[in-house]
């Protein structure tokens, strides 16, 4: 009898029903975060509203066919793992700066395209630095994403940034109420309903939040029910030298997230990344800021909200965040669609923001088990690059003094942290070690630079 070799769990295909149930809790979980960057661009500019709708569905559409592509993928371009797309807040202050000193949306969209095309070029030069991301390193990165996110949920938890009852008790009170029905859900239910706690929480909280006058659809009615987003809306693309610029930073920092949350989702889905991989996805972080930038939006990366989803629910289906692409596309053609899932109240979605941001953190205290702390300096490697990471999350305003291109790469807490733990782990498990240096210390901080449990490839660490 004929032996079927069984199917990894990322190439897994669930039934159609948890196909919908999975993927809508994953639109649900990156939606505010999405349509976030054109209303912050958008508003800055002083966009008509028309316009702003315009921009918003442009990026739910480039967003969902970024996610297909990274995915399903096609020849090299595509991770293949449950990685859903968006776009980059690393790029909202240059983006910001270039349309309103006289560039426009024009020169914004001429630099972006030219990022996506370096972003392409540069794709196999990061996947053949992977082997400095070992479990030291990775583990730091996944840790200092999900802090980082943190905050965002904090925002939401209290109303949403800039909403005129940021704080209020009943805002807190309904997000706390999410957050119990999530863990509820997820400890007491069965377990295809324990796997979308987070959908589950959102719409108990949505049900409750309608009675007491959370929710706002006068949006809906406005909308249009079908819109097309065409090649160049707001004019021909300009190419200005220092809008490039700034916009080639913000790729490199977007490429560094980028492999952070792949690394992520690959330890969660016990498919690893490899250099071939890693530029794959990368190669499709730049296809889809071109896209991006023809289609009247702006550079996309790989969302860490969604990382928290995959480790909370353990739905490792790359299928699943496929289906949450294909209802981004709708969302992105049908403005009416879209309106009514942006009426989903800021402490509904902070709720469940809280379960997944700290869901990333602690699998990245997990992936730091894996590493040899005692008689060597790797405990000065975590700490001193999570307090480089937290740095700007918690004083967002420290960097403002310095240069714009200074600011782009230090104000992203996980840019920081990376490049901090990626120059740490070089300088102490990497360079030659002073003499004496390997007597080891009780408490770990000090000591040479003994690579046992850094350089180990991951294999040899599962």
């Amino acid at each position: 009898m004929a032996q079927t070799t069984p199917v990894h769990p990322v190439d897994e295909v669930p039934p159609v029903r948890q196909l919908a149930a999975f993927g809508l809790q994953h639109v649900l979980a990156m939606y505010a975060g999405a349509v976030a960057v054109p209303l912050i661009v958008g508003g800055a500019m002083k966009l008509s509203p028309a316009d702003l709708a315009y921009l918003i569905t442009a990026d739910l559409l480039v967003c969902g066919i970024a996610t297909l592509i990274q995915c399903i993928g096609f020849w090299r371009f595509g991770v293949r793992l449950p990685i859903m797309q968006g776009c980059t807040f690393a790029a909202v202050s240059p983006m910001v700066l270039i349309g309103t000193t006289g560039g426009g949306l024009p020169a914004i969209y001429g630099s972006v395209i030219v990022a996506g095309l370096a972003i392409m070029l540069l794709a196999p030069v990061f996947g053949s630095l992977l082997r400095f991301f070992p479990p030291l390193v990775t583990g730091t990165v996944i840790l200092i994403i999900g802090i980082s996110l943190l905050p965002v949920a904090g925002n939401w938890v209290a109303g949403g940034a800039g909403s005129a009852d940021f704080g209020a008790p009943k805002n807190i009170a309904l997000a706390g109420f999410v957050l119990v029905v999530v863990l509820g859900v997820q400890r007491f239910a069965p377990a295809f309903l324990s796997r979308i706690a987070v959908l589950i929480g959102i719409g108990v909280g949505l049900a409750v939040a309608v009675p007491f006058g959370f929710t706002d659809f006068d949006g809906v009615a406005d909308a249009d029910w079908v819109g097309i987003s065409t090649p160049f809306h707001f004019g021909a693309p300009t190419f200005e030298f220092s809008a490039i610029v700034s916009m080639l930073v913000v790729a490199l920092v977007t490429m560094t997230e980028t492999t952070g949350d792949l690394i992520a989702v690959g330890e969660m889905t016990d498919r690893r990344i490899e250099p071939r991989s890693l530029s794959d996805g990368l190669r499709t972080d730049g296809l889809s800021t071109v896209l991006g930038g023809v289609f009247n939006t702006f550079p996309y990366t790989a969302y860490a909200q969604n990382v928290g989803l995959v480790g909370m629910t353990r739905v490792r289906s790359r299928w699943v965040v496929a289906t949450a692409g294909g209802v981004l596309v709708l969302l992105g053609l049908l403005p009416k669609l879209g309106a009514v899932v942006a009426a989903v109240p800021a402490p509904v979605l902070g709720g469940a923001g809280l379960v997944m941001f700290g869901t990333v953190a602690a699998s990245g205290l997990r992936t730091l088990t894996q590493v040899d702390f005692k008689g060597n300096n790797n405990l000065t490697v975590v700490a001193v690059s999570v307090a480089m990471g937290v740095l700007p999350v918690g004083v967002p305003t420290i960097y403002e003094k310095f240069p714009d291109w200074f600011q782009t790469v230090m104000n992203s807490g996980i840019s920081a942290g990376c490049l901090t733990a990626i120059v740490l782990n070089l300088l102490f498990n990497h360079l030659p070690g002073k003499a004496g240096s390997a007597a080891p210390e009780p408490d770990g901080l000090a000591g040479g630079g003994a690579e046992e449990g850094v350089e180990k490839s991951r294999e040899e660490v599962v």
